[in-house]
């Protein structure tokens, strides 16, 4: 081989090279429904099994302290838009198509765009593609998820909608693994290019119901007569859960993909009702609902490898509105200051960077949103240590997680009273917001 062949060919290695390490990163997210971070074993968990979220803790970044919203809509409204409830959360099971997502910054950047699970945002076929995925495989798009008898068609023979057409068949076949199946397809295919996957799962939220792994698995069965069903297959649905997503970890391996996926997992809420969940020799009640932290505190970690310091522990605020910004910064994207967003990157920490921390999280909750005012809503600032509600109510949440005993006046610090009137600044800096 002539010298100058060898120099051509080690300049083609060095650009190829090059390109990769410039290439925008894949991203994965994965938003498991109703699953408080007191289900993870790497986060004190003893009542589940989840080996594959563990070895992702070890060889990722784990977050000790990120809160969603107390219920599913809320969550991921404010995840997808990065921005409080208050500016535009307008009904339960509704995104306002006027608002701009993470996912169509990412489209417009270049990348295929998938997503696949519970979509609870819109009944239209056409908000997918609006929204800015190129594909999708959903349960309860166009349809509210349960056949003529009531029945719920979320897991075992499901309706499902893939790109404008309804699965309705009983081949025995759950949805997790039609999802997994699809999710995987479409990395293989989409390998060359940058890729968005969105995976907000069904698992775990009830009818808890057996999974294809549990001994009275029924692949015959027509879907859940009762919203709840039976609260002793939620271990089962645990189980595989964490097993699912190690079938993603796999495929990425597999493709070779690892260095470039930022692989994401997190929660929409706590725990459902009447789940009890033990750490160690503490049981922690369910709280999905609940504004304690038994409610909103959800697992987050990060994994990365190559880039994300492995087995980190960070502590640092995370609020849901966060995502948008991290995953545009990811991606080398810079966001329109008229997004008027409220959530800050933790980008730079994946990174091991100092960089901007949050020193607080401002929550606006309403189950209905607001388009309808006579419903319930609650409004907090928040720390790792304290709490302070609308209302006057300042809780050491860190002391007192079930926020049973109200701080009084004469029994605070001059620093707790510092920090309550920091955070009575931050909730008059929202009032101007539906008022």
């Amino acid at each position: 081989m002539s010298k100058l062949l060898c120099l051509v060919l080690g300049l083609a290695f060095v650009l190829v090279h090059a390109q990769d390490i410039n290439r925008q990163p894949n991203i994965v997210l994965i938003m498991v429904d109703d699953l408080g971070a007191e289900c993870i074993n790497s986060y004190g968990g003893t009542s589940y099994n989840t080996p594959r979220l563990s070895q992702m803790a070890k060889s990722g970044m784990q977050f000790e302290n990120c809160h969603a919203q107390p219920i599913c809509t809320p969550s991921r409204v404010k995840l997808m838009t990065g921005r409080s409830n208050k500016k535009n959360h307008v009904k339960f099971g509704y995104l306002d198509p006027e608002e701009r997502t993470f996912s169509q910054e990412l489209k417009a950047a270049g990348y295929a765009t998938l997503v696949a699970g519970k979509w609870q945002l819109g009944r239209d076929t056409k908000l997918p593609e609006h929204f800015g995925f190129d594909e999708y495989l959903l349960w309860q798009l166009s349809t509210n998820g349960r056949d003529k008898h009531k029945r719920d068609k979320r897991y075992v023979n499901p309706f499902l909608e893939k790109n404008g057409e309804l699965y309705d068949k009983t081949e025995g076949r759950f949805s997790t693994d039609m999802m997994v199946d699809y999710i995987s397809d479409f990395m293989e295919r989409k390998k060359e290019q940058p890729f968005l996957v969105y995976y907000p799962m069904n698992l775990t939220h009830c009818p808890f119901v057996p999974t294809p792994h549990s001994e009275d698995w029924n692949p015959s069965d027509l879907g859940s007569k009762t919203y709840k069903g039976n609260p002793k297959h939620f271990a089962d649905m645990v189980a595989y859960m964490d097993f699912s997503i190690g079938r993603i970890v796999d495929k990425i391996e597999q493709l070779r993909l690892s260095e470039d996926t930022i692989l994401i997992f997190t929660a929409d809420n706590g725990t459902d009702q009447p789940i009890v969940s033990m750490m160690g020799d503490v049981a922690v009640e369910g709280g999905k609902g609940k504004t304690t932290d038994n409610g909103t505190h959800v697992p987050l970690i990060v994994n990365w490898k190559g880039t994300v310091k492995a087995g980190f522990s960070n502590t640092a605020l995370v609020d849901f509105s966060d995502f948008f910004p991290t995953l545009c910064e990811a991606a080398d994207i810079k966001i329109d200051a008229n997004l008027d967003l409220d959530g800050i990157s933790f980008y730079p920490q994946l990174l091991g960077k100092d960089s901007l921390k949050r020193k607080w999280i401002h929550t606006w909750y309403n189950r209905e949103g607001g388009s309808s005012p006579l419903a319930a809503t609650t409004e907090w600032v928040r720390d790792e240590n304290y709490k302070f509600y609308v209302g006057n109510r300042f809780y050491n949440v860190k002391k007192d997680p079930k926020e049973k005993n109200e701080l009084e006046w004469n029994q605070m610090t001059d620093k707790e009273k510092e920090i309550r009137q920091a955070f009575i600044d931050v909730l008059m800096s929202y009032n101007y917001l539906r008022n």
